[in-house]
């Protein structure tokens, strides 16, 4: 089964080519230019590499969120873009899910977390052994403050360690909150959003049956509201209220 995935849900942005659970290629940038100049290029680079072509795809999957909302909304549309002109089938998947995927091999209780900005997190909490990813709760929205008061319930009878990994790895491990947190970061190469994890997360969900969809039925997946829509709700209620 050939899989070409994207992942653009924050600052680094990536793609690679799977076939059968094997990296044929990928192709990972890290820097201050945007999805829309390098996605694309990326994505026909690592196709060219593997000598295959879209057409030759079983699957198109992108990490579908949550994550930067224009980010999200880049990679799903260049998914999109690819899968209607050749008629493939496409997955979605949890940006959070994918980032444990990399982690995949090492007994590890995974707190996979990015940087929703505003004081909160993106989060959920993976358990990883010998190729397996066990999700402990759903994707969510809270503080850093919410997060370090229901960890120790999570660590406590577990003797493996918490890693920390995702784009808000840092922000969390250096925060007071986590100071009472026995933790460690995920090596580089493993703790950002990555492609690899995104391909390996809609093969794993193509076995298990469910999350194949048609490119029309895609779409970003969003744990809260945009920064605008979330403005606009709270001058509507200031209005409302000073009206009551």
């Amino acid at each position: 089964m050939r899989i070409l995935a994207l992942e653009s849900s924050a600052v680094a942005a990536s793609a690679c080519v799977q076939e059968d659970g094997k990296i044929l290629s990928e192709f990972y940038m890290n820097t201050k230019q945007t999805h829309s100049q390098t996605l694309l290029p990326m994505a026909k680079t690592a196709l060219d590499y593997a000598g295959l072509a879209v057409k030759d795809m079983d699957l198109l999957a992108v990490s579908a969120g949550p994550g930067s909302f224009t980010g999200v909304r880049i990679g799903v549309a260049c998914i999109k873009g690819l899968a209607f002109p050749n008629n493939k089938s496409c997955c979605g998947v949890s940006t959070l899910e994918a980032m444990a995927m990399n982690l995949r091999g090492q007994q590890a209780l995974v707190c996979a977390v990015m940087d929703a900005r505003c004081g909160q997190v993106y989060n959920a909490l993976f358990l990883t052994g010998e190729d397996r990813v066990q999700r402990l709760t759903e994707d969510r929205a809270l503080s850093i403050e919410e997060l370090t008061a229901e960890l120790p319930a999570w660590i406590q009878g577990r003797e493996i360690p918490l890693v920390l990994a995702g784009d808000g790895a840092r922000l969390c491990f250096e925060s007071p909150y986590f100071a009472g947190i026995s933790c460690r970061m995920a090596p580089e190469h493993l703790r950002m959003q990555r492609a690899s994890g995104v391909a390996e997360a809609a093969r794993q969900l193509f076995l298990a049956g469910h999350g194949v969809i048609s490119a029309e039925r895609l779409a970003p997946i969003y744990l809260r509201l945009p920064q605008a829509q979330r403005e606009l709700k709270k001058r509507l209620a200031q209005q409302e209220k000073q009206q009551s």
